[in-house]
């Protein structure tokens, strides 16, 4: 570990938080449909979507409408998806003559990209054709983000509003989210990664002559415009198989940083928008403290197990950390920083092969998966993630001193503890669940690059990523399998959705309530003690669920490759 190394976590830490709230308050201006600095341009367009959909902006729907047009909306993403998947040979833009893909594969990857999850079970750049990426992803990368960006903005109005029925304008706010945040931020970005050197084409893939004389066909395509969103939309999924860490997504350390930075800072700033609307910005600042302390313990961790290696590596004479897996240009701590980030904030983009790290390294980025993502999170679901972990904390604290359990003004009563639990249980039920297949079942079984607590660790991950909608991937496993793409598919889908609808359904239960002033009794949520608790009450949940699991794979791992045993 070096200096500088603790300097770059540092000031990534620093802009995200400085950034936290000049967002917040630009994102509470949108969904509360005031008016901001780019109105002038927007207004008309978002206006004239209205029309066109037949949809009206005045008219707010209840928390059970709502869900049901995400729903619906969703079931569209995916049709487009498979669709365009499955015909791809007929289609044009498709320079390099990529023929239909498989059904059980697009059936994958279309619930992969409805979800936010990106899980790729294909290389993108020998697979699927420009048409297929532009309009099949890049386009649920901007959707699947505004769905969970407006599904946050949901609950917060449940939580801010008192004697409500309705929770908002699922049409509306993600027609706002895409017009005010998304798109524009998603432009400049992209020309910032096209100058950063990312490719941005319809041409044909390059043919080059090598130094020895061979020919190599070099693979090109509109590769900048979906880095930006599959980034700024924490969804993950790359143009390329090697995603961030291939040169054509990632080529500098300035776009590596850059990159970091958008993958973290709408998250954030959610929490100060929840601040704002809830009428109390410290609120949404102990929110923010929450998942920092996890953010923060995390990166130290992973920092320290591959900067300082293994016994094993050492007795090889390879000193100075563990560099096996990541770019040079990039180096230990940035690739350590990149995979804590990536997996806290649901985004699944890597620029070091996880398969690669330490057992405690590693360790980490499942952890983080495992807790429900919720370490910022996904854009959205990691605010509404947390704000269930928050809603239990609440009524642990209740029970303690023996009164009501109170929030930002509303009871927390029977009805939300059991949505809360409802939508927290269902994450291992499907990680742990499917993992418990995949080692025994012969097909899956036969995907495993490694034996021994490695291999069971990959089988873990692929589910737990598949689960908390993250898409990265130990890649020691072989998942273009028709038993993998079922059952991943299934994790995803229940791993999002099954955690929506009751999270939905808190929504309009708070909203509903009315609006209770603090009293003497009530628990001060904006200091240390609330963010102390909080955090227990995560790490006790969560242990609960995912430490037998993590006994079995890093941690037996750890002992093994520190006692000369390599797996």
């Amino acid at each position: 570990m070096t200096m500088i190394g603790w300097l770059q976590i540092i000031l990534f830490c620093v802009i995200t938080v400085a950034l936290t709230k000049p967002l917040g308050w630009y994102m509470t201006r949108v969904f509360n449909g005031e008016r901001t600095f780019l109105s002038p341009v927007l207004r008309p367009i978002e206006a004239g979507i209205y029309r066109f959909s037949g949809v009206d902006e005045k008219r707010e729907q209840h928390w059970l409408t709502y869900t049901v047009a995400m729903l619906l909306f969703h079931v569209g993403g995916f049709l487009i998806i498979y669709g365009v998947m499955r015909l791809q040979a007929v289609l044009p833009f498709n320079p390099a003559g990529q023929s239909a893909v498989a059904a059980d594969l697009s059936f994958n990857t279309a619930i992969s990209f409805i979800t936010n999850t990106n899980w790729q079970n294909y290389g993108g750049e020998s697979t699927l054709s420009y048409l297929v990426q532009m309009l099949g992803l890049t386009h649920q990368n901007f959707l699947s983000a505004a769905t969970g960006i407006a599904l946050a903005v949901a609950l917060i109005r449940g939580f801010s509003r008192a004697s409500a029925r309705t929770v908002g304008n699922f049409w509306v706010d993600v027609t706002r989210c895409s017009l005010y945040v998304l798109l524009p931020i998603g432009i400049v970005y992209t020309l910032f990664l096209v100058w950063q050197g990312i490719p941005q084409t319809l041409g044909d893939y390059v043919e080059a002559t090598t130094l020895e004389g061979a020919k190599q066909t070099i693979a090109v395509g509109p590769v900048a415009s979906q880095v930006a969103i599959k980034m700024l939309g924490t969804n993950g999924g790359g143009f390329f198989n090697a995603n961030a860490a291939h040169p054509f997504e990632n080529p500098t350390a300035l776009s590596n940083f850059i990159q970091m930075l958008s993958i973290f800072v709408l998250g954030a700033a959610l929490t100060n928008v929840f601040g704002r609307m809830v009428g109390n910005e410290r609120q949404g600042w102990s929110i923010l403290s929450v998942m920092g302390v996890l953010f923060v313990a995390g990166v130290v961790i992973t920092y320290w197990a591959e900067a300082n290696g293994t016994s094993t590596l050492h007795a090889l004479g390879l000193t100075g950390g563990n560099m096996e897996g990541k770019e040079v240009r990039f180096g230990i701590v940035a690739s350590s920083l990149f995979a804590v980030i990536t997996t806290a904030a649901s985004c699944g983009a890597v620029n070091a092969m996880h398969d690669s790290f330490t057992a405690l390294g590693g360790m980490i980025p499942l952890i983080n998966m495992q807790l429900g993502e919720i370490i910022v999170g996904g854009v959205g679901a990691g605010l509404y993630g947390m704000l269930l972990f928050v809603v239990l904390a609440i009524f642990v604290a209740g029970l303690m001193v023996g009164r009501t359990p109170e929030y930002v003004g509303k009871k927390i009563e029977a009805r939300e503890v059991k949505m809360a639990m409802l939508a927290i249980l269902v994450l291992p039920l499907m990680y742990l669940g499917w993992t418990a297949v995949g080692v025994v079942y012969p097909a899956a079984v036969a995907s495993m690059a490694n034996a021994g607590p490695h291999g069971f660790t990959e089988v873990l991950y692929a589910f737990t990523s598949a689960t908390g909608n993250n898409g990265s991937a130990f890649a020691g496993l072989t998942g273009n399998t028709f038993f993998y793409n079922l059952t991943l598919a299934s994790a995803m889908f229940v791993g999002r959705f099954f955690m929506i609808i009751p999270a939905m359904a808190i929504a309009g239960s708070l909203a509903a309530k009315k609006s209770i002033p603090p009293s003497a009794g009530t628990l001060p949520t904006t200091g240390g003690l609330f963010v102390g608790l909080v955090v227990g009450v995560i790490l006790i949940i969560g242990g609960l669920t995912f430490f037998p699991a993590l006994a079995l794979g890093p941690i037996v791992e750890h002992l093994a490759m520190n006692a000369g045993q390599v797996f």
